[in-house]
């Protein structure tokens, strides 16, 4: 009986590299990075609202890079780097020159020296953030120092208020100069904000937040700077907040440490370290 010669099939080699999905979260950084390059292009040709758009459009992409990342289990190296380099041009560089050009760029030398100061902090920020990988568990709901892409809607505020209300803001340059100067000062400090990516809603309010949302956009739609003006204004108002609860909480936690090793040092046992947990994104 003749043997049936096997037929040999030719392997066809598969393509290495990566998949769409796993690249979803360096793309949308990378149109924040394009958005906050826009802004300065439209700042050039004078057209201030367009700007200060795309730099809120980079930060909402920024806000989603990280989460897709997560999402979609897609997180590395590369992305991470990526996303810092991308922040401090959309959120450091952009909204500095912007208002440089907006404002300081015809008074003296210390316009340019505050847009200068605002990008370097921003860096600084950045790169601390960078470095910090855990923190006491109960800094779980706080940043250390204000996250960049507030501080560059911070730094634009001036801009936003001067769409609603008029060009009155900008009789006094030398005022908006201070003001980026202390949005600068404050994302290097070591005072602390609310994170309110890890922010949990009680089931009975779900309905509420979701309405409340909805009332949001509606009135971005209706009246886009008095709604980001009054937004700013809230989130500068929950900062005193943050701090007083931060330190009451970092008291608390002082005081049970501080129980915890008098009573080990009583019968003789080693004292348990304070509980850590991983820094969250900006």
């Amino acid at each position: 009986m003749a043997m049936r010669k096997k037929r040999r099939f030719r392997r066809v080699r598969r393509f290495k590299g990566q998949t769409i999905n796993r690249m979803i979260p360096n793309i949308i950084t990378v149109f924040a990075l394009a958005a906050g390059l826009t802004a300065v292009r439209y700042a050039i040709a004078g057209e201030w609202k367009y700007a200060v758009i795309a730099i809120l459009t980079a930060g909402v992409l920024d806000a989603l890079d990280g989460r897709m990342a997560r999402l979609l289990k897609s997180a590395s190296e590369f992305g991470a780097q990526l996303d810092s380099l991308s922040d401090v041009i959309a959120f450091g560089v952009a909204p500095a020159f912007v208002v440089y050009l907006w404002v300081l760029q015809g008074s003296s030398d210390y316009g340019w020296v505050a847009a200068l100061f605002f990008t370097v902090c921003c860096a600084l920020r950045l790169a601390r953030f960078n470095i910090m990988s855990e923190s006491p568990a109960y800094a779980y709901n706080y940043f250390t120092g204000m996250p960049a892409p507030a501080g560059a809607c911070m730094a634009i505020l001036p801009m936003v208020l001067s769409f609603q209300f008029g060009d009155f803001v900008t009789t006094y340059p030398f005022l908006i100069g201070v003001w980026l100067v202390l949005v600068a000062g404050f994302m290097v400090s070591r005072l602390q904000t609310y994170s309110f990516k890890r922010l949990k809603v009680p089931h009975g309010y779900v309905l509420a937040v979701l309405a409340g949302a909805g009332l949001v956009v509606a009135a971005l739609v209706t009246n886009p700077w008095l709604t980001l003006s009054i937004i700013a204004g809230i989130y500068l108002v929950t900062i005193p907040f943050a701090i007083w609860t931060y330190k009451r909480l970092e008291a608390e936690a002082a005081h049970i440490h501080a129980e915890d090793r008098e009573a080990k040092d009583a019968v003789g046992v080693s004292e348990s370290p304070i509980l850590l947990h991983k820094v969250p994104r900006d």
